[in-house]
């Protein structure tokens, strides 16, 4: 039997021909620091106790997994189980990485904190940590993306964070990601960039999915809490991949167990020499070497990443995690996507069946849950990892569902302040 879950953790930081650390020079002292004190501190109980401490008295571990009755009875098929990792601190699972993230940088001896965000919640989750233990914290995110998740961008700020939209490209994840990069090329020595999925230079792909797997580690006990065995299948989102891998690392070497990563089907799966209107990279991409790292990516033929769009910010990134790539070159994990229409649809039954107000990149792996579930028999288990909560996405959702009556609050909000 293959050990995926050794290899998903290497510390080679090759997983298969994917990953590795394609930086510039000056960079790679500081990159061979980072994998070192990440493999000491990782054996050392101090630290993990640490962690487990503020993961239980901080974050608010362990989030629920919820059976949800209804929405099972409306698809009819097999039962529908949502691991709401929305209800750790933030609202989000980025959390998981980042709260491990800022433990090693102090052990360190790093001064300052600077990150990359698209649809905000990593930005919200580095900038709570950095204030919590006392670091400066710089955080880049795409005007596009700035401009869309504007409540985000209010707690980050709140929390004392710097917020700095980037205006170059396509003013999205991956050019926020560019300038965290340049960013840490100026300021290698007490700058820790606290990078936001598995993707990037080794060592954050293995480094992210050790902290992210916790959720998987979970949902594995209290699956038995309820009676039941292994899942039938497992669902969630995939941007870069953090929270895919979380949730599927404790159940990689189970081979009853299906595993279903859902990217961004966007407006369709149609693109230009230039644009895609989707983000799903493992049906059009290709693979390349961008941002320190091998894996698949949309690019143009010659080797140019192609801008991406997704309803959701944090899907909206044109390549994927190294891990995830061998995941599926191995076939051990299948790729879906899901249309910006059809999150909408499982957005709105999640709530008015569940009351549960799920994000828009977590409802990306809905819509397969509910896929899933419609083409089992009662008595198989699906679960669907809800990744995040929605209420970030008020200025996206509110477009969809109450434009008319939002748009009039709004500007008769502006009126009454004047």
């Amino acid at each position: 039997m293959t050990h995926y879950k050794t290899t998903v953790l290497s510390d080679t930081g090759r997983f298969g021909p994917y990953g590795g650390c394609y930086v510039p020079e000056v960079l790679w002292p500081t990159m061979q620091e980072l994998a070192a004190g990440f493999a000491e501190a990782i054996t050392d109980d101090e630290f993990l106790r640490e962690l487990a401490h503020h993961r239980t008295h901080f974050c608010g571990r362990p989030t629920p997994l919820t059976y949800c009755q209804r929405l099972t009875e409306d698809i009819g098929g097999a039962k529908l189980y949502i691991k709401h990792e929305g209800l750790n601190h933030t609202g989000a699972h980025k959390m998981n990485h980042c709260l491990g993230q800022i433990l090693l940088a102090k052990r360190l001896g790093k001064k300052r904190i600077i990150a990359e965000t698209g649809a905000g919640q990593h930005g919200y989750a580095t900038a709570t940590v950095a204030a919590k233990f006392g670091l400066a914290c710089t955080v880049y995110m795409g005007a596009k993306d700035y401009a869309r998740q504007r409540p985000n961008v209010y707690w980050m700020e709140r929390l004392g964070a710097e917020v700095v939209p980037v205006q170059t490209g396509d003013q999205t994840l991956r050019d926020a990601v560019n300038a965290a990069m340049q960013d840490l090329i100026t300021h290698p020595a007490d700058t820790h960039y606290l990078l936001g999925t598995v993707c990037g230079p080794h060592p954050y792909p293995r480094m992210n999915a050790y902290f992210q797997k916790v959720i998987g580690e979970e949902v594995r006990w209290q699956l038995a809490e309820y009676g039941e065995g292994l899942p039938n299948v497992l669902t969630a989102c995939c941007g870069g991949g953090s929270n895919a891998l979380g949730v599927m690392y404790e159940f990689l070497d189970e081979p009853t167990v299906e595993l279903v990563a859902v990217e961004a089907g966007g407006r369709g799966i149609t693109e230009t020499a230039t644009k895609a209107d989707h983000a799903a990279r493992f049906q059009t991409g290709s693979v390349g070497v961008v941002e320190g790292f091998k894996s698949y990516f949309l690019q143009s033929p010659d080797g140019q990443v192609k801008g991406s769009h997704s309803i959701s910010a944090g899907l909206d990134y044109s390549g994927v995690g190294p891990q995830v790539a061998y995941l599926y070159d191995e076939q051990r994990l299948q790729a879906a996507y899901a249309t910006d229409d059809e999150v909408l649809v499982a957005y709105e039954r999640l709530a008015r069946l569940e009351g549960m107000i799920g994000a828009m990149e977590s409802c990306h792996g809905l819509v397969e849950a509910v896929k899933q579930c419609a083409a089992r028999p009662a008595h198989e288990v699906v679960v669907c990892h809800l990744s995040g909560r929605g209420e970030k996405d008020l200025f996206i959702t509110a477009r969809h569902f109450d434009r008319e009556n939002f748009q009039k609050f709004v500007t008769d909000w502006s009126h009454d302040q004047q």
